[in-house]
């Protein structure tokens, strides 16, 4: 990979309970409480070239959704720092604070990320304005370039977010990002709630606004088939640890983790030959509470190929093959060993 854009080096993110009052009073009094720390991202390193689309796959709870926020400077780390192009995204410092506008965060729903009580002119333009993009004066034009690019009429700026689909409302989140001029889009499930044919306009329109912008992107999603089509590499997660990165069409070919391995197996796959009946593999047990994430490889408690090391030591995220990165103690993989039984 070319000199990185996106760095980020060891960044964890945890969070504490928040007592109740009524919890105060218990603790007060000597009556337990439970009071464990969520371990939502613990110790990612990541690095995403300029123009580069890098997806991050996994199971729900395993700490996307988080990682995206601490990239997009939405969240603190707990520990580790984030730079773009350089220039940190968190002030160091007692009071943390986002110090760039070059990243910028789509989230899975729209309706939930759009202010229902403002018309969606002022929504895009808002940031603009604040960060002295644009004036007021010129609002109305700058937001109608940027409502025209993600192919909305300009007089859509007038309406409110309950006045349109789930797609357009989608396009509206976009166009409010793009309108910051961002280097760098933090995409998280951006068409999850969207039905397919509207998934399919809004992936192209993310193609498009990439070739055109030459954005940087992340884009956090569960659908395999979406990262497969609009990335260049994938990183797949697990219980907030990566454990295996490396060119997206490598990785779906011969993966070097189990549980990627695992999270293939279980897409279903049409079988011609077996009476056009659809097959897969679920992956076997539940994911750990991040309350109390298992010792050694977090993995190993629902992993076919564990051995008493994988119980003991954490594998560390190393190069097995070329352009590939696994966090398995057992990798590289012999090239035959496809599926896991």
């Amino acid at each position: 990979m070319t000199e990185a854009f996106l760095d980020v080096r060891n960044v964890s993110r945890r969070f504490a309970p928040r007592l109740s009052f009524g919890d105060r009073i218990a603790g007060k009094l000597g009556q337990p409480i439970d009071a464990r720390v969520t371990h939502a991202v613990d110790g990612v390193s990541l690095a995403i070239a300029k123009g580069e689309a890098l997806g991050l796959v996994g199971e729900s709870g395993c700490g996307k959704s988080t990682l995206g926020r601490v990239i997009a400077g939405i969240l603190p780390p707990s520990e580790g720092t984030t730079a773009v192009a350089g220039e940190p995204v968190m002030s160091q410092g007692p009071r943390r604070h986002k110090t760039t506008t070059r990243v910028q965060m789509i989230f899975q729903d729209p309706f939930a990320s759009l202010d229902p009580r403002m018309q969606v002119g002022d929504t895009v333009a808002e940031g603009p304005i604040a960060h002295r993009l644009t004036t007021r004066a010129q609002a109305r034009d700058y937001v109608g370039r940027w409502l025209t690019t993600v192919g909305l009429d300009p007089g859509f700026a007038a309406r409110y977010p309950h006045q349109f689909s789930g797609g357009q409302r989608q396009r509206i989140a976009i166009a409010r990002a793009l309108a910051m001029q961002p280097d760098m889009l933090v995409c998280d499930e951006p068409v999850a709630s969207l039905d397919v044919s509207i998934q399919a306009q809004i992936i192209n329109l993310f193609l498009k606004l990439r070739r055109e912008l030459n954005l940087t992107m992340l884009f956090i999603s569960h659908d395999l088939g979406v990262v497969r089509h609009l990335c260049d590499r994938v990183a797949i997660m697990y219980l907030g640890r990566i454990v295996e990165l490396g060119e997206t069409q490598a990785v779906y070919a011969a993966p070097q983790h189990p549980y990627t391995r695992a999270l293939l197996d279980s897409v279903p796959k049409l079988m011609l030959d077996d009476h056009e009946t659809t097959a897969f593999k679920p992956i076997a047990g539940e994911l750990p509470s991040p309350l109390a994430p298992p010792p050694g490889c977090h993995f190993h408690l629902r992993c076919p190929l564990v051995q008493p090391i994988c119980r003991q030591e954490r594998p560390p995220l190393r190069a097995v093959l070329p352009g590939r990165e696994s966090a398995c103690h057992f990798a590289p993989f012999p090239p035959g060993l496809r599926r896991l039984r």
